[in-house]
């Protein structure tokens, strides 16, 4: 199945349709994206539409409702930072002002003081009813 976003005046992602990847294909049995444009300006109105990739093989990544189109480079990014302090790099991806460690453990973004701090692991648990009772045990 193909994938379609249908743009606002602002390229930002109104919505996403699927279309069969049999009405993408041309006279020689190649998928063209503007047979499947076609598709959905047929079915469900005026666009513009751009193909989008479910697995993100193309286009940066699967375009959801709410993310933008960057025409210049072709591609599908989130305009929903993680947090306030992020920026947009030049690759579409959004940064902390601070770079993440390099030392090999794993951090969390603290944003209240702008820096990452090694992330604390959850003890793992599991309930174990033995009909009458419930007890908790911490797996390793």
């Amino acid at each position: 199945m193909a994938h379609f976003a249908r743009l606002d005046e602002n390229s930002i992602v109104t919505e996403v349709i699927v279309v069969s990847n049999d009405d993408l294909l041309d006279e020689n049995g190649v998928e063209q994206e503007a047979l499947g444009v076609a598709v959905c300006e047929q079915v469900v109105g005026a666009g513009p539409w751009i193909q989008t990739s479910y697995n993100g093989n193309f286009r940066k990544k699967y375009a959801a409702i709410g993310d933008a189109y960057q025409p210049d480079a072709d591609l599908f990014y989130s305009t929903i930072s993680p947090y306030p302090s992020w920026s947009l790099d030049e690759n579409y991806d959004w940064k902390a002002p601070v770079p993440y460690p390099t030392d090999g453990q794993e951090y969390s973004w603290d944003e209240e003081n702008l820096q990452w701090v090694v992330a604390v692991e959850e003890p793992r648990t599991i309930e174990i009813f033995d009909g009458t009772t419930t007890r908790i045990v911490t797996l390793p």
